[in-house]
């Protein structure tokens, strides 16, 4: 369209002007001065055509990285365009720096793999984790001349059009090429090809030969490629950050006489059944020496009597804080030694980390401004109104020597690293410093890559997500509060199937020494086989806190979750052939967990319909496709639950066909026919976990 005020035509005459009235004068050209001024301010970014956005997975605009484990894949999404018609072309652009290894500089060091378009401008690539450290990953996006160029000559070829000119462009865009490309002399003489006196035949289809486009393509002009920014990262973590099963356990009970604390040496006597039922990971409340200022007694009460050991949370006496041992368990040879032990039979220990100290603590004394102060001077003990905890004191993140508060507490970190330990649960770590944490965690990775931190934060949901982000492997959750169907599918679906899975992995513990839900106080040893099944197979990291298996369920008092006689004031020595008891369920689910790969992650989960909301179904899936397996969990641990469950695309054959699923914890086996398949479930028997 001829713009109606363009310099280069004279205006029409608007009809209510007067024919003798002069036409406006064309616009003057600006000063070659003025020009050369506006042209210094054009960077050459601008002339870069192609838009790159919506890169997923991407945290926060890139402030924090994704996470994955060793071989995990990434699975890179943007979105690449630029105007015109001009074909495109895009790379996903990925390196790995192992823990430890300097930062690599420039274009150091980078893998690049194709793009592939998916429809709608959106492209895709994947690749894989390596091993623990970190990756960086971005995408650049280009006009691909040759491929604009093959688009143009073909359509004018199948139009029956001239394309004498055509062939003659593409020999210069060939021979351009073939300057940046170690296939030189493939392109140049294509070029040579188009551009000679053979047959228009022979000629275009030299120009629109498939292998000569890919080479042409491969040394594609990037001059303007447009490269999405920031680079985005990945946290690489070991395996266990991503799958393992936990056993938390008081060493100070672990002997025969609850009047005094058990030895580490005599602790190890139970390292063989912990083992035997499966468990990956043991990990242990503070082991600190416990602080007698404000000792708190049996069941909580405020005043101890002589022999009462006090909670292992209220860190710190004359014999040492948060880098000692108590004396009542052995020597820092002796956690030695059960950490050896604990190896030996499969064990991987986990340490309690609670930044908190008694007011018996050796910090308090010498370093008594890392403390809160009332106006009075005297320090202040931790409250949650209408609770007070007297024999606690909680750092101040912000006193004015914050700087050696935090090298501190991250070298009490790497102290217990230093001495075997790589996992860490994280007491409440949203009462303390977002900012602490990110520095401390990352500082501590550089120094052991293999560190785990998994937080207890029962708190509100963006908190959670936030600690996630900023660095912590695994997270508790709200698991232990979710316990019908619609609760269940409406959690984990968030939890698998949003964006929070990119960094937040949860750990479902299904029950803890400050958490006896209601429905394991009620339920009785139904309720402990549903949870236990639950927890297992819907996390590919789960837990339960020793009393478990033996089925403990009386709280402290009517609608408390605290437990009656709890252990976190007392030692509880335990018979562990008391009944009732299902040890050999939990060692059966860990051992079906341990031979199905589907069963180690958490992206997979799918849940499948029933008719009858008493009755939880769902599935896993391998990564590889070749392992699944299918749930059905009664939610109902006083009667019998029956009915249809929908089983997944996959496992069943057909409307009419029949096939064979065998129950992994029973060992039954079931003829299915079709898609809709009948299930009962008892109160003693309340699950399947069912192998096609």
């Amino acid at each position: 369209m001829t713009d109606p005020i363009s310099p280069t035509r004279k205006p029409r005459t608007p009809r209510t002007r007067a024919r003798s009235a002069p036409a406006p004068a064309a616009p003057a050209a600006p000063p070659p001065s003025a020009t050369r001024a506006a042209d210094a301010g054009l960077p050459d970014d601008l002339a870069r055509r192609v838009i790159v956005e919506h890169v997923t997975p991407m945290i926060d605009g890139g402030r924090f990285p994704i996470k994955r484990t060793p071989g995990e894949p990434i699975v890179v999404t943007a979105s690449i365009y630029a105007d015109g018609h001009d074909m495109l072309a895009g790379v996903l652009r990925y390196r790995h720096r192992p823990a430890g290894a300097p930062a690599a500089a420039g274009d150091e060091g980078w893998v690049e793999v194709p793009m592939s378009p998916l429809g709608n401008d959106e492209w895709t690539a994947t690749f894989a984790a390596g091993e623990p450290g970190e990756a960086e990953y971005t995408v650049e996006g280009w006009i691909d001349t040759l491929a604009t160029w093959r688009k143009g000559l073909a359509a004018k070829v199948d139009a029956g059009q001239d394309v004498a000119s055509e062939l003659l462009e593409g020999a210069v865009l060939l021979r351009d090429a073939a300057s940046r490309s170690p296939q030189a002399e493939l392109l140049a003489g294509r070029a040579a090809v188009l551009e000679s006196d053979r047959s228009l035949e022979q000629r275009i289809t030299a120009g629109l030969d498939v292998t000569v486009a890919e080479a042409a393509s491969a040394a594609a002009d990037r001059a303007r490629a447009t490269r999405f920014e920031p680079v985005l990262r990945v946290l690489v973590d070991r395996e266990r950050a991503r799958y393992g099963a936990w056993y938390e356990m008081f060493p100070r009970s672990a002997g025969s006489d609850p009047a005094r604390s058990a030895t580490f040496r005599e602790a190890e006597a139970r390292l063989a059944a912990i083992a035997a039922m499966g468990f990956d990971v043991l990990y242990l409340p503070p082991i600190h020496p416990i602080g007698h200022t404000y000792r708190k007694g049996r069941n909580n009460t405020l005043t101890a009597g002589p022999g009462d050991p006090g909670s292992p949370w209220a860190i710190g006496s004359a014999d040492g804080g948060h880098m000692s041992v108590d004396p009542g368990l052995g020597t820092l040879e002796d956690f030695g030694r059960f950490v050896e032990a604990a190896r030996s039979h499969g064990l991987e220990i986990a340490l309690d980390l609670a930044y908190q100290c008694s007011p018996d603590h050796p910090y308090v004394g010498e370093h008594p401004e890392w403390f809160r102060h009332r106006p009075d001077g005297t320090i202040k003990y931790a409250e949650n109104p209408p609770k007070k905890y007297q024999d606690i004191y909680p750092f101040d993140f912000e006193c004015e020597d914050w700087r050696g508060l935090w090298r501190e507490l991250r070298r009490i970190i790497e102290f217990w690293c230093e001495r075997g330990v790589r996992i860490f649960r994280v007491d409440n770590p949203h009462t303390k410093s977002f900012r602490f944490w990110e520095w401390a965690l990352a500082g501590v990775r550089e120094r052991f890559p293999d560190a785990i931190f998994l937080a207890e934060a029962f708190t509100r949901p963006k908190i959670m997500r936030y600690l996630a982000k900023l660095g912590f492997d695994q997270s508790y959750t709200y698991f232990t509060w979710r316990n019908t169907r619609d609760e269940l599918i409406d959690y984990f679906t968030e939890l698998t199937k949003t964006p929070v899975r990119e960094y937040m992995r949860p750990n479902l513990f299904a029950n803890t020494p400050d958490i006896l839900h209601a429905f394991l106080q009620t339920g009785g040893p139904a309720a402990f086989r549903i949870r236990l099944v639950l927890a297992a197979t819907l996390g590919a990291s789960y837990g339960i806190y020793s009393g478990f298996e033996l089925c403990e369920d009386v709280p402290a008092r009517p609608g408390s979750e605290e437990y009656m006689d709890s252990e976190k004031y007392q030692i509880r020595v335990r018979d562990w052939t008391a009944q009732p008891n299902i040890t050999p369920l939990v060692a059966r689910v860990n051992r079906i967990r341990r031979a199905h790969p589907a069963l180690h992650g958490d992206w997979s989960l799918q849940f499948h319909a029933t008719d009858n909301a008493q009755i939880l179904c769902y599935s896993k899936t391998s990564p590889d496709a070749a392992d699944r397996v299918l749930m059905a969990v009664s939610l109902d641990p006083h009667h019998l639950q029956h009915g249809w469950v929908q089983v997944p695309p996959g496992l069943s054959r057909g409307a009419d066909a029949e096939y064979q699923v065998e129950d992994l914890l029973t060992g039954a086996v079931y003829i299915w026919r079709g898609d809709w398949n009948y299930v009962r479930l008892t109160p003693e028997n309340p699950a399947h976990i069912l192998k096609v």
